[in-house]
């Protein structure tokens, strides 16, 4: 099974996060950002991954820490969970709509990690979470899990159903992407 745990301890956040790729989509998320929580939820369950997160960062101070370094864990656990990466299809793109949302997400398991991240927001927060933390999230999870991500919001006027669709692509994309479809590396080179 591709299952993996990581810890991730620092003055600024204990974080923990175990992952089963090959999952049904249960969760347990505990981030001390109730919109955060909502949107690992989601993953887990568009993905199929079993997901556990637990948190205890420094929200006193702001959420920055808290996202960054989950995104960083989770990134660790996924590439982790992965092992060689032999006989995944390893590409994968998706458009996911969100009522007036429409979010574009590509992906690439490539062990180089690089992040576009396309996406406007009108405000400053949705629920108690800085928007701007959403790409932070996304940057510390590519440059973990060594993928390259591409997200493009195309449009949209509702910032929450925004993220969800990013969200929502995000883990369909994964999951298409981790999928097996042969007994080979899928690559020229011979190894990711």
């Amino acid at each position: 099974m591709r299952i993996a745990k990581i810890e991730r301890k620092t003055l600024e956040t204990e974080v923990l996060v175990e992952i089963n790729l090959d999952g049904k989509g249960n969760s347990e998320i505990n981030t001390g950002i109730g919109f955060l929580d909502h949107m690992l939820t989601l993953m887990a369950f568009h993905g199929s991954f079993d997901l556990k997160v637990n948190c205890n960062g420094d929200l006193y101070v702001d959420e920055h820490h808290t996202v960054e370094d989950i995104g960083i864990t989770l990134g660790q656990a996924f590439n982790k969970a992965l092992g060689d990466k032999k006989g995944i299809k390893r590409y994968s793109s998706i458009y996911i709509p969100m009522d007036e949302a429409l979010c574009n997400t590509a992906l690439d398991i490539s062990n180089r990690p690089y992040l576009v991240f396309n996406v406007n927001f009108e405000r400053a927060k949705v629920g108690n979470m800085d928007t701007q933390n959403f790409k932070e999230f996304f940057r510390a999870f590519v440059n973990e899990s060594k993928t390259t991500l591409h997200i493009n919001l195309l449009y949209g006027e509702n910032d929450h159903h925004k993220i969800e669709a990013v969200f929502k692509a995000f883990a369909r994309t994964l999951k298409e992407g981790i999928q097996i479809t042969s007994n080979k590396v899928t690559s020229s080179k011979g190894v990711l």
